[in-house]
């Protein structure tokens, strides 16, 4: 038995070593994507309400997603949702790239944006739920480490993308960027799919749709909180954040563009890094728990207060946002780290796909909030209204945050999967 266990565990690692190797290229596409889109269509020159409304469909369709993913992956298998994101990427991408300039209207690219949000929760949903074929039942620091490096792997990648996208669009043209974006997504879909073997996990043929509806409480607090945070963050950071430094500070997009990549970068590695910054001296297990995870959030809220005031008092916007977003982003990579973790922890055994995929759509219903609240906000009142709805939102998921368990329930991560 010990022998079987060991080489299902191996054959495990390989599939998941190959859909993290596709997954991380789709996450560079998307970043680049991002930037290209923000850009082109403020050259055209949008207002920034009507730049959020091109990522609307992204969010909205990440949402449905989300529900929708993990209810395949619970009846299909993961590898079946990471074969369609990939490929629904490439046809996002060559809607953008392959078509005449004319076509670029904001109807269009929203379409397209719609199905490159589609793309990006099918892969991610993928390998954030395979991290649990990997690690042992009786292991949750492991699993801790292994989602912090997964989850910090693929914020410095899309970091990556920003600076990719910002470079395409600075020595080429935005189709051609879009075409040689869509070629490296095609290469990562034929290098990898065909040499998984098996389909990353049992498939559920029983599995149904009503079941994608979490009635566990804690996965359900941690999806609220999950909500507040992620518009915390994109609601200044989105549309606002970038066009002040176009337009107010006067930075090109190539320094735009290669600042936000940084911080995602440095975003990432402290997300890696997690499970050596954030310890719990009476946890069993060294992991953190809801406790953790509220008192992060009301550290966080200090950060865009600080920054809000300081614009508004008349300091060095440049060196205010430079100092601010870098902390701001270190306290936000933290939680959302200690996020990750929690809720493959308190996922039932039976359902992770769908509770994953349960919890990315509240994740999703964050960030359409911050999106379209980011671009509103700064048309209206400028960078310091988004900085403080951040505020409100962050103190917002730090008191979901204080209702969660104090320990984080300790489930049966590979047989859960196995199922999922």
């Amino acid at each position: 038995m010990a022998g079987g266990e060991t080489t299902q565990r191996s054959g495990d690692l390989h599939n998941y070593v190959l859909v993290t190797a596709a997954y991380w290229a789709d996450t560079i596409a998307d970043g680049a994507i991002r930037i290209l889109v923000l850009f082109y269509f403020y050259g055209l020159g949008y207002t920034p309400f009507q730049l959020a409304t091109v990522f609307a469909f992204y969010e909205i369709f990440g949402i449905i997603t989300n529900l929708v993913g993990g209810f395949l992956a619970a009846r299909f298998g993961l590898k079946t949702t990471l074969v369609m994101g990939l490929v629904t990427q490439i046809v996002a991408l060559l809607m953008l790239g392959a078509v005449p300039s004319a076509w670029l209207v904001v109807g269009y690219v929203m379409a397209a944006q719609a199905l490159s949000g589609i793309a990006k929760d099918l892969t991610k949903m993928s390998s954030k739920s395979a991290v649990k074929l990997v690690v042992a039942d009786d292991a949750p620091g492991a699993l801790y480490r292994w989602v912090a490096i997964l989850t910090g792997s693929k914020n410095a990648l899309k970091g990556v993308g920003f600076f990719l996208g910002g470079l395409l669009l600075t020595v080429t043209s935005f189709r051609t960027a879009m075409l040689l974006l869509a070629a490296m997504v095609l290469a990562a879909l034929v290098l990898t799919v065909p040499f998984m073997h098996g389909g990353l996990g049992r498939a559920d043929r029983k599995a149904k749709f009503k079941h994608m509806f979490s009635n566990n409480r804690a996965v359900n607090i941690l999806a609220a909180a999950r909500v507040f945070l992620f518009a915390s963050r994109d609601v200044w950071f989105v549309v606002g954040l970038p066009v002040y430094l176009r337009t107010v500070l006067g930075w090109t997009f190539w320094q735009v563009g290669t600042f936000m990549a940084v911080w995602v970068i440095g975003y990432g590695i402290v997300q890696a890094s997690a499970p050596r910054l954030v310890r719990r001296r009476s946890a069993e297990h060294g992991t953190p728990d809801g406790r953790t995870a509220a008192r992060l959030a009301f550290v966080l809220a200090a950060f865009p207060a600080v920054i809000a005031t300081a614009l508004g008092a008349g300091v060095d916007p440049t060196t205010v946002l430079v100092v601010g977003l870098i902390l701001f982003g270190i306290v936000f990579a933290l939680n959302s780290a200690v996020h990750s973790y929690l809720i493959l922890a308190y996922a039932d055994g039976d359902k992770v796909a769908m509770n994953v995929g349960f919890y990315y759509m509240a994740n999703a219903c964050g960030r359409l909030a911050g999106t379209v609240l980011s671009g509103l906000l700064y048309q209206w009142q400028g960078l310091e209204a988004c900085l403080w709805a951040s505020v409100a939102f962050v103190l917002a998921a730090g008191a979901l945050s204080l209702m969660l368990p104090g320990e984080a329930s300790r489930r049966s991560p590979s047989d859960a999967l196995a199922r999922a």
